[in-house]
């Protein structure tokens, strides 16, 4: 099974949670790009409302996600919601995912963002799991064990 891991991270925690997974599954990785500043306090401020928002915004990335069986998609909570870069993306490749499995990195509150990203794809993803910052070592370990029972490691 051909798998890509798409994530988006803001600083740093989701990339490394996404980096893990790829290793653990041997799949293939891609990151989406934010064309939007969200650095220092007024971008974090500006990124909590356009999440809540629920704004899109302007994207990169670079591999075609009809390519694959299954695509991985991780985001850290914004103010309980999906990121506007996720959010976008899954609106931009909701017809070209044929399977999704879907996580959230957070301090503490997942709020509604798994819910809201299988919104936006439209479908029911084969998994949904929410990695807590002061789990995160063992709950990536968890992830990747739960996506191994879906995907043939080659």
């Amino acid at each position: 099974m051909k798998t890509l891991v798409v994530f988006y991270s803001r600083s740093g925690t989701t990339k490394r949670v996404a980096q893990e997974v790829t290793k653990a599954l041997n799949a293939d990785v891609d990151e989406v790009i934010d064309k939007k500043s969200r650095k220092g306090i007024l971008g974090f401020l500006r990124a909590g409302y356009d999440a809540t928002r629920g704004k899109t915004t302007e994207v990169g990335f670079e591999k075609d996600p009809s390519d694959y069986d299954l695509v991985i998609v991780g985001t850290p909570v914004w103010n309980g919601r999906v990121t506007p870069a996720i959010r976008t993306y899954l609106l931009r490749n909701r017809e070209k995912i044929k399977n999704a499995a879907f996580f959230s990195t957070c301090a503490g509150r997942p709020g509604k963002c798994l819910e809201q990203m299988e919104e936006l794809w439209g479908k029911k993803p084969i998994l949904r799991k929410v990695l807590i910052r002061k789990r995160l070592d063992e709950g990536t370990e968890e992830l990747a064990e739960e996506l191994k029972k879906f995907v043939i490691i080659s």
